[in-house]
């Protein structure tokens, strides 16, 4: 089995070659007993051993189950990302530009639903893994900025009360939609994609209707709740 010290004695660009694959393998290996085992029942053992690992080098690299949660979603961050602002590029309607968002993020995990499914209870804002913590705060941020980014470059105009939100309601929005589809049981996950179709054409319409003078009074009223919610 590999461990740090057998590491020490190579060559620096070796070394650095060898460290990445070996903390690498760890992660695989804990993605697979998670998607089999379920995250509560895995343990680092099981784990060391799957990545023929000493159990004391898995720890090296990630001192808990959750470090190895928090790479895999900083990991799928980092490789969706150039994907999905080259299609916001080439996006020119915010119906594409979301379409570009959303979808990237179905592609890239769809591999991976059982492990998002196994992860899933974990959606208490007090626990790190949730996507609602200060611990995964920087994750969330980059993709609130992916939606405001598509926002703005779309043109859409809406009131003062409700524009600083927008980011936030959209990710909220997909979040929505990848929690139903991760516990959708139907043939090819077919209720998630009717779900998306409607839920979005139903956005969109909303965002349009947004600029109407006679709508203000309920524009103040959901900035209010908005404020409440987001500024607490």
């Amino acid at each position: 089995m590999g461990s740090p010290a057998q590491e020490a004695d190579l060559p620096e660009p070796a070394k650095v070659k060898k460290s990445e694959e070996t903390r690498t393998r760890i992660l695989e290996a804990a993605l697979a007993i998670f998607k089999e085992r379920g995250f509560e029942k895995a343990t680092m053992r099981e784990i060391a051993t799957e990545a023929g690992v000493a159990v004391g080098a898995a720890y090296y690299y990630f001192d808990s189950k959750d470090a190895l949660v928090m790479a895999f979603y900083e990991r799928s961050q980092m490789e969706m990302h150039p994907s999905m602002e080259a299609g916001l590029d080439r996006a020119r309607t915010l119906e594409a530009r979301l379409r570009v968002i959303i979808s990237t993020k179905f592609d890239y995990f769809a591999p991976n639903r059982r492990l998002l499914a196994a992860l899933s209870a974990h959606t208490d804002p007090e626990h790190p893994l949730s996507p609602f913590s200060a611990e995964t705060v920087a994750i969330r941020e980059q993709d609130i900025a992916s939606f405001e980014r598509a926002v703005s470059e779309s043109g859409v105009k809406l009131p003062a009360t409700t524009a600083p939100y927008l980011g936030r309601l959209l990710w909220m929005y997909q979040m929505g939609l990848i929690l139903f589809w991760v516990y959708d049981k139907s043939e090819s996950q077919s209720r998630t994609a009717l779900l998306y179709e409607k839920t979005l054409k139903m956005l969109l319409v909303t965002l349009k209707l947004a600029g109407i003078p006679l709508l203000r009074p309920l524009h103040r009223l959901a900035g209010e709740l908005l404020a409440v919610i987001y500024d607490a």
